[in-house]
């Protein structure tokens, strides 16, 4: 994930996505690619092609919030869009001390007890902590047995990523699941922009990349998104159809991890369905801890 490779990607496929109708130009006949001709962004963005076509092949160290404000007008980006930009621009320029402080293992991380204590106080929905590459580091009992077959899963160390890609099971458990690989891809791209340095993420991305088609056409998109709030619907193995809204929170104490909590609406079956789970969970795990007899 070379920053100078990323940069060029992201614009070139952001100027691909506007057409010239949405940028209120004329459109002509006779157009050889895709989206904006460099031409008309740097127009749109007030500066010359020469030094917008330096921006695009990835010099972005030095360049000033100004310019980069014009281009992500320009491109119309969105929230995320804009954000990504600005943190491929702090790589280029060096400054990412901030990045370089979330190089942490959180293979060896631990939730400090406060912090179970208050996952294991959500009572009503799946709550949990995860990092920007989809780790599941700590849950409450709901959070476990909801994502039963992501634990269960050989190899995938309760990664989100890894079950919705490598896991045939996946395609049971997230009926929407394009939209659910769309989402997973997004927020694996805008953590790399975010933290370019992180290690088990390009290690992460290398194996997807390999063993998946459908990741790696998605990671080549460079879409990128925010996730903190809708609703999703999921097919449970024991309880079935679920659909769910949740809630995801930025951890002040914790940089890079999110909160996440699943709820249901107030008399809904769906809300009957998560009752059931800890019944469900408690008699799986009284199951596994029952000494065998032998006859």
């Amino acid at each position: 994930m070379d920053n100078r490779e990323e940069i060029r990607e992201f614009l070139t496929s952001r100027r691909a996505k506007i057409t010239p109708e949405q940028a209120g130009l004329p459109s002509g006949s006779r157009r050889r690619v895709p989206g904006l001709r460099r031409s008309e962004v740097a127009a749109l963005a007030d500066m010359s092609v020469e030094y917008y076509a330096k921006l695009e092949r990835g010099n972005l160290a030095g360049v000033s919030p100004a310019v980069l404000e014009a281009v992500a007008r320009a491109l119309q980006l969105d929230e995320a869009e804009r954000a990504h930009l600005l943190h491929l621009a702090q790589a280029a320029d060096g400054s990412d001390a901030l990045t370089r402080r979330r190089r942490r293992s959180t293979r060896q991380w631990t939730p400090h007890r406060s912090l179970q204590w208050t996952l294991d106080a959500i009572t009503a929905g799946p709550a949990f902590v995860r990092n920007g590459r989809l780790d599941i580091l700590a849950a409450n009992q709901l959070a476990r047995a909801f994502y039963t077959d992501v634990y269960a899963t050989r190899h995938n160390q309760a990664n989100l990523a890894r079950f919705n890609f490598l896991d045939p099971a996946s395609r049971r458990f997230y009926p929407d699941w394009d939209q659910a690989a769309d989402v997973g891809v997004a927020i694996l791209r805008t953590e790399a922009g975010r933290n370019p340095h992180d290690k088990e993420l390009h290690d992460l991305v290398g194996e997807l990349s390999t063993r998946s088609d459908e990741f790696r056409t998605r990671w080549g998109a460079h879409n990128v998104r925010h996730h903190g709030t809708g609703t999703k619907r999921f097919h449970h193995q024991t309880v079935g159809e679920l659909t769910l809204a949740f809630e995801g929170l930025e951890m002040a104490a914790e940089p890079g991890l999110t909160l996440t909590i699943y709820t249901a609406e107030p008399g809904s079956p769906s809300e009957e369905g998560l009752r059931l789970l800890p019944s469900w969970a408690a008699t799986q795990e009284a199951d596994a801890t029952e000494p065998s007899t032998s006859s």
